[in-house]
């Protein structure tokens, strides 16, 4: 397994400017090799700044957005037209933009579409049986400033279930309390993952997850259990690296 790589830019506008580059290139490349990629995409601040770069400098990519499979890697379970849902904000940012086709765009289930958090992240995980495509090309989190992803925070049950795709959580201790998060299982099956982390309030999260003495416990930094199969990138602004 190889070590993750660092990218430090000087600002959360640079860090957004780039990784949008960088989702580009590889939406493409992954294309000319043959392959539909499937990605999973996070919520955030410093996300939306990524996903409305995605947009402006969509038109001078060779990217066929006809051929793009969305996914998301955690989501609130609140209603569809909640502010605070990520699929909500992605919409608005670029999936609409650029043309994403409506059926190649997999939400996690909302209030109106599920009786209950269980009930939403089974029928998650039924619709990436059928129809994902086995890995993400890319997978991109956040890492909040208590070192979680998607919304598996430390310490938490969720965290150490197994066998399944996806994983309601309940008494998030981040609100609201009710959430469906991809497992780490699922999120291992990525070729490549990606880490956006913008500001000062993460960096002592980074600089744990990326100690390369005395590593932290999964429970403790849950950013340290998830790995990409051909690759696994840390994109921070200055502020986040400012610990290592």
């Amino acid at each position: 397994m190889t070590s993750p790589r660092v990218e430090v830019h000087e600002d959360a506008g640079a860090l957004a400017t780039s990784v949008a580059g960088a989702l580009l290139a590889r939406l493409a490349d992954a294309q000319e090799r043959g392959r539909v990629p499937n990605i999973g995409l996070t919520g955030g601040t410093i996300a939306d700044a990524i996903h409305r770069e995605v947009a402006r400098l969509s038109p001078g990519s060779e990217v066929e957005w006809s051929r793009v499979v969305v996914w998301w890697g955690d989501e609130r379970f609140v209603a569809p037209d909640d502010p605070e849902r990520n699929a909500g904000q992605a919409r608005a940012a670029f999936l609409d933009a650029v043309g994403v086709p409506g059926e190649n765009v997999h939400e996690m289930p909302s209030t109106a579409t599920a009786a209950d958090v269980g009930t939403a992240a089974a029928a998650y995980g039924a619709e990436v049986r059928e129809h994902g495509a086995g890995e993400f090309e890319v997978l991109m989190l956040g890492v909040g400033p208590d070192g979680h992803i998607a919304s598996l925070f430390p310490g938490h049950p969720a965290l150490d279930v197994a066998d399944a795709i996806a994983v309601a959580v309940t008494e998030s201790p981040k609100p609201p309390p009710e959430r469906v998060s991809l497992t780490f299982e699922a999120m291992d099956r990525s070729r490549s993952v990606w880490f956006l982390v913008s500001g000062e309030g993460k960096a002592e999260a980074v600089a744990r997850a990326l100690a390369e003495t005395d590593p932290p416990d999964v429970h403790e930094i849950p950013a340290v259990g998830v790995t990409g199969t051909e690759e696994t990138i840390w994109f921070l602004d200055r502020a986040a690296a400012s610990h290592l």
